[in-house]
């Protein structure tokens, strides 16, 4: 291969041609760098020439975009990513694209006016003749955004729409046409210029398995755009212009999570502190039932904030390290607006989103706010999993979902279809060590797994996947280790035991010695 940059011709047939994969010699590598920024127009007259030092400078532009190595020659690293399939949007916009900048992420310069959007499916693809299936992972990618934004999606079938998303073969009216298969996969507008998403209709599109191009990555990277977004030079950002292959699990970047931000806010909430629960006198607790007494519980979670909760009834309590917090219970309806008493379970997932499960239905949170459009149907929020639940957590060990009803749990994957495989419910006798049914479970803070029954918890060990051995042993009194009840109790009060054994005190001819323990071990 050579190593020298030749002239290359740059003139209004090059403004208007279209490169073809697979891209081999320096006329194909010009034309790639033209339509996706690296050498722009300015206004070229016909038979201009461009130099080798321009050539040179844009091919170092590309592969430091691409993060490889920056020769300023072609060498097989970068014809190897320039006939990567892709994204159709440009990665440079703008002469200053590629300039140092405060931010990692980059954006393009116009967002919507709102954040209620709503989207239409104009064309399907052709290979794809389940709608209902391709419905569902256009939802699943714009979800992706409104999971971390203020963001909201709504599909209208007829009528006008903000997005448009067709399916489109080779010149489709919109002056970039595409190219067949493997090669420029789709491409979407900015909100400027209207925000429609365009997938290749030649691209053997699936909605899951190793094979084909998933519809589901392909179109929450476009969407990207069609919110504002541009391309970003981090290769494990969504962002990123080139398509990685089919991936299990699919995770916005914190580059992606703070580019949608910065134009349409966090989805996260400020938590009112204990200090914001409104003036006045205090509510009526007086049928409160009593942790100490009995320990049993409806549900625990930990919201995204670090605050853990914990439900029975119509009451909840706050619970710190080492004791429930001052002011507790307080009646659930006063401080989760919206919210039911006696909920069967709840969960926090990694974006932040609390559940709360009751019966058939769910209510999302942001900390103690609720999101708008809630109470839902399970079943249609949640394919799979059954009513009427016991208890329900994220486990550390892989990141998914668990939900437990009876002796049987289900596994709850949003990333699959169906989220709930064909192989659950399993029985609970696969963790080893539990009881036969549960009350409660969640992770807390030390990313151990902990599960509630009657008035006894169980800790977890992730690793060996059984309950912990321990002494004292588990199960344990959940009213002493969590809730700040006393079980040991001498003449002398020589020995008392804090909630979480944060602390021992040893009382001995009035010399108090403090044993501080790894709150860790609960």
């Amino acid at each position: 291969m050579r190593t020298g940059v030749p002239l290359v011709l740059v003139g209004c047939c090059l403004l208007i041609a279209s490169f073809s994969f697979p891209i081999n010699d320096e006329g194909g590598a010009a034309l790639y760098l033209h339509k996706f920024g690296y050498l722009e127009d300015n206004g070229y007259r016909v038979g201009a020439l461009v130099g080798p030092e321009t050539i040179s400078s844009a091919i170092k532009d590309f592969q430091r975009f691409a993060g490889i190595n920056q020769t300023g020659t072609l060498d097989n690293d970068t014809l190897t990513m320039m006939n990567t399939p892709r994204c159709g949007v440009k990665d440079k916009i703008g002469s200053s694209a590629f300039a140092r900048r405060r931010k990692r992420y980059a954006l393009q310069g116009s967002k919507w006016r709102t954040t209620d959007l709503t989207y239409q499916i104009l064309k399907y693809p052709a290979k794809l003749k389940d709608r209902t299936k391709v419905e569902k992972e256009i939802a699943r990618a714009f979800k992706v955004w409104s999971d971390v934004s203020t963001l909201s999606f709504q599909e209208k079938k007829t009528g006008r729409a903000n997005i448009i998303i067709s399916f489109e073969r080779r010149d489709h009216g919109d002056g970039d046409p595409f190219d067949g298969p493997g090669k420029t996969l789709a491409h979407a507008f900015f909100p400027q210029f209207g925000g429609d998403a365009h997938f290749d209709d030649e691209e053997k599109w699936t909605v899951s398995g190793m094979t084909g191009t998933n519809l589901f990555q392909v179109a929450a990277h476009e969407f990207g755009h069609s919110l504002g977004l541009s391309h970003s030079d981090i290769k494990e950002a969504l962002m990123a212009p080139y398509y990685r292959g089919f991936q299990p699990i699919l995770e916005l970047d914190n580059d992606d999570v703070e580019a949608i931000q910065s134009l349409y806010g966090s989805s996260y909430q400020p938590t009112p502190t204990d200090e914001d629960i409104p003036p006045g006198p205090p509510p009526d607790i007086s049928d409160a039932p009593d942790l100490c007494q009995d320990a049993r519980i409806d549900t625990v979670t930990r919201t995204q904030n670090g605050s853990t909760y914990v439900f029975k009834g119509q009451f909840y309590w706050k619970i710190l390290p080492d004791a429930i917090a001052d002011g507790y219970p307080r009646k659930i309806v006063d401080d989760w607006r919206g919210l039911e008493g006696n909920l069967d379970a709840s969960l926090t997932w990694s974006n932040g989103k609390t559940f709360f499960f009751k019966g058939g239905r769910y209510w999302r949170f942001t900390n103690r706010n609720m999101d708008s459009g809630y109470p839902k149907l399970l079943s249609r929020g949640f394919e799979g999993i059954p009513d009427m639940l016991d208890a329900a957590f994220v486990w550390s060990g892989n990141g998914k979902t668990y939900f437990f009803k009876g002796d049987k749990y289900w596994r709850y994957d949003s990333n699959n279809d169906p989220p709930v495989s064909d192989s659950y419910p399993k029985p609970i006798s696969n963790w080893n060590g539990l009881p036969n049914s549960l009350d409660a479970a969640f992770q807390w803070e030390n990313s151990r797994t902990y599960f509630f029954k009657g008035n006894q918890y169980y800790r977890f060990n992730d690793v060996n996947f059984q309950v912990d051995t321990s002494d004292p042993p588990f199960p344990r009194s959940t009213s002493v280790w969590w809730f700040e009840c006393k079980s040991i109790s001498h003449k002398d009060d020589s020995i008392e035991t804090s909630t979480h054994l944060q602390e021992i005190v040893v009382r001995d001819n009035n010399t108090v010695i403090r044993i501080d323990s790894n709150s860790g071990n609960l």
